[in-house]
């Protein structure tokens, strides 16, 4: 019995309170996000870039089908959790786009999120007015 190669690889990315659940297959270059089209996801040139970065990076934008789920913040933080995503289902499809990737920085998880308000304070650093006398 011959050994049957998967056809879908998964990858989930995060970034600041944004998560994605990718999925990516061999296809048309099709690319769906919450049920939408790229350009409907977001009318930002630089959300779509970035998007759309593993892909570019990988050589093969017009060969891939992409399906994301995402919730959770923003549509910058939703667009970086993409690109994670992507490029981790990129990674498992094929061990040898690691290397270029890598350096592109794709495969990295930007850890920085909102800091949270301390108590006795007005938020995360600002402090209320301090009156000596």
């Amino acid at each position: 019995m011959a050994k049957e190669e998967k056809s879908e690889f998964y990858g989930t990315g995060r970034r600041k309170c944004a998560i994605a659940r990718v999925r990516v297959s061999n296809g048309s270059g099709q690319i769906v996000i919450n049920g939408k089209g790229v350009a409907d996801f977001s009318a930002l040139e630089h959300v779509e870039g970035a998007i759309l970065a593993p892909l570019i990076v990988a050589g093969v934008r017009a060969n891939i089908d992409v399906w994301a789920d995402t919730f959770g913040g923003g549509i910058v933080g939703q667009a970086g959790a993409i690109s994670l995503g992507i490029a981790r289902a990129l990674e498992k499809m094929n061990p040898e786009l690691r290397a270029s990737l890598k350096q592109a920085g794709l495969l990295t998880r930007d850890s920085r999120v909102h800091e949270r308000k301390k108590s006795g304070q007005r938020g995360a650093r600002k402090r209320f007015q301090f009156s000596k006398r």
